[in-house]
């Protein structure tokens, strides 16, 4: 099981932890991660990293499909990928419609169809086969609506792409851990229960049976973000995770659209999860982080002194021995932390 570090999206003034990124890199860490909401975006991060990096692979999770058109995305990830000798893996995400409509300005649409044309296109484009074409419901290139000039025509890009550079997406749904196991490389759920791999793993098996080739864990990587806070007081180091888990679980959607909520539903805490969202969309944030059971936090967390969080690792180790997590994705630690995943996994 190899290792990443989440840097995330920056908060109100730009951000790079570059001294913790270094450090994981001399320790032998994988990738780094950067990430967008609706503020600092994903790749520019990533370009500075790469720059000020040698080893390290440097993905995105996510860039948000709707914020760029997909020959856009391709163009963006080839440059980098180009740029750092391989070293950069592109993960993208549908987001939800509250930030899709209400920060891009753009229909939500079809979140699934959109990620099976995003990633057909980019392949194409990656290949060089031929001129793109592509029609679909989201994207028709060259582009033939009733607007057009009627001048467009199909291109093939002047840059030599890699096809075989990895392509994963965010998904917790049911459908979309299905589109991503079909058609993608990897996935990074948000949060994950080592032990209850059967809540992503079903849906995962029944995408790779709609595969045009052969795919199994064996040639596609589920690389979960996970959090960790080491330190003597236990419940000081809950406390970020609680609030984390109050604001995605609570807030991050509207009541009937949150995929949050109704994935921690299906972790087994559903009447947890609609007691943080009513607090939450009452605007009781600090009830809702207190609605949080300890137990949720434990399941998906590494949090605690030192040998607690060696003890919490077993879990996670067993889990990629059976081949069932290919990445685990370390988010919000210091660099002592770091360091102790490094001598327990590496």
């Amino acid at each position: 099981m190899k290792l990443g570090l989440m840097a995330g999206y920056s908060p109100a003034q730009v951000e790079l932890p570059m001294e913790q990124i270094l450090e994981a890199e001399r320790l032998g860490y994988d990738s780094v991660w950067t990430a967008e909401a609706y503020g600092s975006d994903a790749v520019s991060p990533a370009a500075w990293i790469l720059a000020l990096t040698e080893r390290i692979r440097v993905g995105t999770a996510i860039m948000q499909m709707p914020a760029r058109t997909p020959t856009s995305a391709a163009m963006t990830a080839m440059t980098l990928n180009a740029m750092s000798g391989g070293r950069f893996v592109l993960g993208i995400g549908p987001s939800g419609p509250q930030v899709v409509e209400g920060w891009y300005g753009v229909p939500y649409g079809r979140p699934m169809t959109r990620t099976r044309e995003y990633i057909s296109i980019i392949r194409q484009v990656l290949a060089r086969k031929g001129p793109l074409e592509h029609s679909g419901y989201h994207y028709q290139i060259p582009y033939t609506g009733e607007d057009a000039t009627g001048l467009g025509i199909p291109l093939k890009s002047i840059l030599h792409g890699d096809p075989q550079m990895p392509i994963y997406t965010a998904s917790i749904t049911p459908n979309g851990l299905r589109t991503s196991a079909e058609v993608a490389d990897g996935v990074f759920p948000i949060w994950m229960n080592p032990d209850r791999f059967d809540l992503i793993g079903d849906y995962l098996n029944e995408g790779f049976a709609k595969a045009d080739a052969p795919k199994s864990l064996d040639n596609f990587e589920v690389a979960p973000f996970v959090q960790v806070v080491m330190g003597d007081d236990l419940e000081a180091c809950r406390a970020p995770v609680r609030a984390h888990l109050a604001l995605y679980v609570g807030g991050m959607g509207a009541r009937k659209r949150n995929f949050y909520n109704q994935y921690v539903i299906r972790m087994g805490y559903e009447a947890q999860a609609r007691e943080v969202q009513d607090h939450y969309l009452a605007g009781r944030k600090r009830e809702a982080a207190a609605a949080v059971p300890d137990q949720l936090i434990d399941d998906c967390a590494l949090i605690g002194p030192p040998d607690r969080i060696r003890d919490q690792l077993q879990r996670w180790r067993v889990a990629g021995a059976r081949g069932e997590i290919g990445s685990l994705l370390v988010g919000g630690a210091s660099t002592e932390a770091l360091r102790l995943l490094a001598e327990e996994l590496l």
